[in-house]
């Protein structure tokens, strides 16, 4: 008997995207770098590749629709029915006029976001950036980053998040990470850079983690933040780690160097967290920056010391919760939008 594909969730946020990505792969400025960025996009789940192929459909029939008569067609419909569903078996896609209109502004506003040199992603999110000059940009979950190409100087400013850089050689112009108060200045090297702001609740922290080549972690002229108290070069399979608080000035903080196992630090490329005696706490946490269904330790002293050992899906809270569960002999329960893990009663 023939298997029919589960139907896949496709939200209105990727089916905005999915319209964006058909009008830019329909205009003057097809490349091949925008194909391979489109196919990354398909692959990151079923729901972008269905999202991708109706998009397709719906823009081979509907070429003749203007702007106007398509955000007619949509103020029209909504008043009728209100909305729509976008999940699970009863997808239904709007009037084909509304997704014109979709497919026509959202690619004038993506564009201009990438004129402007931004990219980010969202939670549990990846995104795989080649930059003109041939540096390949690989952005982690919940990143926001800002590109400038000029002349005399390659520069990224991190906001918030990971990176990988796979960055092109170009001796006339040195490529320089600019993170909280430092900055990281490159030629052509691979270098991982992890940043936590203080906006999201945490203390900040910074760590820079060389894979090839040699870097230099430095203060950044001008800029508030955290920086190292003294110019550190790095050499391949070194991290250097910096952490500190206040706000508002920039602030020097004592660098911690280590060698880390490189390949468990960059293993979320392949969507993996891979813990060796890891502390329970420090795990959760870990796995937390990955979904909006967050694991909460309801006793985290009395956790505190258990640890965890495995690979386990980033995303997969559920099922990295349950893992744990089963190992260390704890409860884990679904309430109120998160899984609690405790000790049992």
């Amino acid at each position: 008997m023939l298997q029919t594909r589960a139907a896949a969730r496709v939200t209105p946020e990727i089916a905005a995207e999915a319209a964006v990505w058909v009008t830019r792969l329909h205009g003057p400025q097809r490349c091949r770098q925008m194909e391979e960025e489109c196919l990354a996009w398909q692959q990151r789940s079923p729901a972008h590749q269905e999202a991708f192929e109706r998009c397709t459909d719906t823009w081979e029939g509907v070429q003749r629709v203007t702007v106007a008569n398509a955000f007619a067609a949509s103020t029209a419909k909504g008043r009728r029915d209100g909305g729509g569903s976008w999940s699970g078996a009863s997808v239904r896609w709007r009037a084909a006029g509304v997704l014109a209109a979709v497919l026509m502004v959202g690619a004038v506003g993506y564009q201009q976001w990438r004129d402007r040199g931004i990219y980010a992603t969202g939670v549990g999110e990846q995104q795989l950036v080649v930059l003109d000059d041939g540096t390949r940009m690989t952005l982690n979950t919940a990143t926001k980053v800002r590109v400038d190409l000029e002349a005399s100087r390659r520069t990224v400013s991190i906001r918030n998040g990971e990176a990988l850089f796979e960055v092109a050689k170009d001796p006339a112009r040195p490529f320089v990470v600019r993170v909280g108060g430092s900055e990281v200045v490159a030629i052509g090297t691979v270098f991982s850079v992890r940043f936590t702001s203080q906006d999201r609740g945490a203390k900040e922290a910074l760590s820079v983690t060389l894979l090839e080549g040699q870097v230099a972690l430095q203060a950044a002229s001008g800029e508030r933040g955290l920086a190292p108290e003294e110019a550190v070069r790095m050499v391949a399979g070194e991290r250097v780690r910096l952490s500190g608080g206040g706000t508002g000035v920039q602030r020097s903080a004592r660098a911690e160097v280590d060698r880390p196992n490189v390949a468990q630090l960059v293993a979320w490329k392949r969507s993996e967290a891979v813990f060796d005696g890891v502390s329970l706490p420090d795990a959760v946490a870990e796995m937390n920056r990955y979904s909006r269904t967050p694991i909460v330790l309801l006793d985290p002293s009395g956790l505190a010391k258990l640890q965890v050992s495995g690979i386990y899906r980033t995303g997969d809270t559920a099922g990295f919760a349950n893992a744990v569960a089963a190992l260390h002999g704890l409860d884990v329960r679904e309430h109120a939008g998160r899984l609690e893990l405790s000790k049992p009663q």
